[in-house]
């Protein structure tokens, strides 16, 4: 066999098997990059170099950022704007914001950079709303590609076919002027995801849904009977509190208010052994009159610092909740336990004990193997503290954190190497992957992100994939097969006329955009787009931006591009979960190019 026809072959296998999705796409992968080894097709080297590239180092630091976003409660809040800006379980208007969003933010930056900014917000969305992820991600990738023919910045082909102008002694397109088929490029791909993603994606995957926790506390306070509410009181400088011992306090509402703990403000731990000074607060279980009355009467600021719907003043970007359960054989039981009690280190504090549902008769406050308890404190006290195997945790509360407290900890630092990757990025002041990896370190050396969490928010399976597939781009060219068939279909079309030439060109970028990467599809085809021009004796812009249309149109499979490798595990897709929508946008992105590129760049 030719090496065309091995590489075709090869080529084809591989499809396939994606197809057939019986065999880890890893593993098809890896088969696929050996499979051109042994063959001859490539060297060793050149088998192995997609893991050493700069695009999957660049995924990768994407996805970290991603999830110092997640952790520090950016996502959550963003989340929130969405919803609010959508509307409840409005699908439509949701697809149609993140659509937007995400194709006017890829005009700016990669598409690999707007789909890992917006991603996580996505499946935040979609577990709010309790929509499925797989309705919502694959129309952020597909948005993607259209919105990358909105400007010049949008993606590298763009450059590429300016560029290839400007060789030819001709004006090059205008860094605004790829929005005259950008926007109908894109206004197509919402309405065609709106009319038909609903019936053409998938309605439920593989993929595991986290959980809500957006409305844990209002849960917790209904669950463990606290619905007269929970309140932290300040202690004003003229508070006659001040200079009295936690022992000594007096609320003198006793029938209508508990005292459970006294908080230092600096620290949170529990004041007990000095007298109270300004700022340190109260933490108080009672009714809205009660505490009100007695914040009156001695001082007390009412702290208002719980975020919007997070249902108890018990949750703040300081402190929250935790659920504990005691498991058989903890050294716990048997012990007593009542609310206002404190942990042995101080910094946690016993609100409720619950067993069987209910609350437990603290005349006998001794533990039993399945009681619960709901303790208060900081967050980094319950991270550290209830990592203890003498309590089961209920529901993390790092993850709990994220959801309830938008703008968390650390949610100042994300923001700004979030905003500093997108000015890097759309400036190109430093190649994406050195700024992808600047913005990644910068994240962990702030402690926004362990190096622990940063290694375990790296979808493995994604970058895996892509350094995997990058050999087969090499074999196509260094084989001669993606020219073999660039020529081929030039010379049986270029008589039948422009039209005929441009829709042939597009066809076989569009194709070879299936199994290559767009920026490389299209170098090969500019050199013979222009000569065609030439000897046809039209104007090679229309021709230069069709094909660059047909380079974005990487709807058909999962390999065709980063965007779609990135939703794909979040997603739960399989390979022929893309076909499905992306054909009826390859078929809109082919009237485009066909039939109105000319109209706006005229062949003579």
């Amino acid at each position: 066999m030719t090496p065309i026809q091995t590489t075709c072959c090869i080529i084809l296998a591989t499809i396939v098997l994606f197809a057939w999705n019986r065999l880890p796409v890893i593993a098809v992968a890896f088969a696929a990059a050996l499979s051109l080894w042994a063959a001859g097709l490539v060297t060793l080297d050149q088998a192995l170099a997609g893991f050493g590239d700069r695009a999957v180092l660049f995924v990768a630091s994407l996805f970290i950022v991603s999830a110092a976003l997640e952790r520090t409660g950016v996502t959550a809040w963003c989340g929130q704007a969405l919803i609010s800006l959508a509307g409840q379980n409005n699908r439509s208007r949701l697809l149609f914001v993140l659509m937007i969003s995400v194709g006017c933010l890829t005009s700016l930056l990669s598409g690999s950079g707007a789909v890992a900014a917006l991603m996580p917000i996505a499946v935040f969305a979609a577990v709010r709303l309790n929509q499925s992820p797989a309705q919502l991600l694959m129309p952020l990738a597909f948005a993607a590609h259209a919105g990358a023919n909105l400007l010049l910045t949008g993606a590298p082909k763009n450059f590429l076919v300016s560029e290839a102008l400007e060789d030819a002694g001709l004006e090059g397109f205008g860094f605004t002027e790829f929005a005259l088929v950008g926007v109908p490029l894109l206004a197509g791909t919402v309405f065609v995801v709106l009319l038909l993603g609903k019936y053409l994606l998938p309605r439920q995957t593989n993929a595991r849904l986290p959980a809500d926790f957006s409305g844990h506390a209002q849960t917790l306070v209904e669950h463990y009977g606290l619905e007269d509410g929970l309140f932290r009181l300040r202690v004003r400088r003229d508070s006659p509190l001040v200079g009295l011992r936690t022992d000594k306090i007096d609320l003198g509402a006793a029938s209508d208010m508990q005292l459970m703990a006294v908080q230092a403000a600096a620290s949170g731990l529990l004041v007990r052994d000095r007298a109270m000074i300004a700022d340190d607060y109260l933490l108080v279980r009672g009714t809205a009159q009660a505490v009100a009355e007695v914040a009156a009467r001695l001082h007390l600021a009412v702290r208002e610092d719980a975020p919007t719907g997070s249902g108890s003043a018990a949750f703040n970007r300081r402190s929250g909740l935790a659920e504990v359960m005691i498991p058989p054989r903890s050294k716990l039981i048997g012990q007593s336990m009542f609310p206002g009690l404190a942990t042995e280190s101080g910094d946690l504090v016993v609100l409720a004990v619950h067993r069987g549902g209910a609350e437990i008769d603290y005349a006998n406050p001794e533990l039993k193997a399945g009681d619960t308890i709901l303790l208060e404190g900081s967050w980094e006290a319950l991270d550290l503290r209830l990592d203890d195997p003498d309590v089961l945790v209920v529901d993390s509360p790092d993850l709990v954190r994220r959801h309830a407290v938008p703008m968390g900890p650390g949610a100042k630092v994300a923001v700004a190497t979030l905003i500093g990757l997108v000015v890097m990025l759309a400036s190109n002041i430093v190649p994406p992957a050195v700024a992808g990896i600047l913005c990644a370190c910068v994240l962990v050396a702030s402690g926004a992100i362990t190096v622990e969490q940063s290694y375990r928010a790296v979808h493995w399976t994604t970058v895996i994939l892509i350094g995997a597939m990058m050999p087969i781009s090499t074999a196509m060219i260094q084989s001669g097969t993606a020219k073999f068939v660039a020529d081929e279909l030039v010379s049986a079309l270029g008589s039948a006329g422009p039209s005929a030439l441009v829709a042939g060109l597009f066809v076989l970028t569009a194709v070879l955009g299936q199994v290559m990467s767009n920026t490389a599809t299209t170098m090969l085809v500019i050199p013979i787009a222009m000569a065609a021009a030439s000897a046809m004796h039209i104007q090679p812009h229309p021709v230069l931006m069709s094909l660059c249309i047909a380079g974005s149109a990487s709807f058909m499979t999962p390999i065709a591009t980063t965007t779609n490798m990135m939703v794909m595990g979040a997603g739960g897709y399989r390979f022929g979960d893309y076909w499905k929508l992306g054909t009826p946008l390859m078929a809109w992105f082919f009237i485009v190019a066909v039939f109105l590129v000319p109209r706006i760049w005229p062949f003579t």
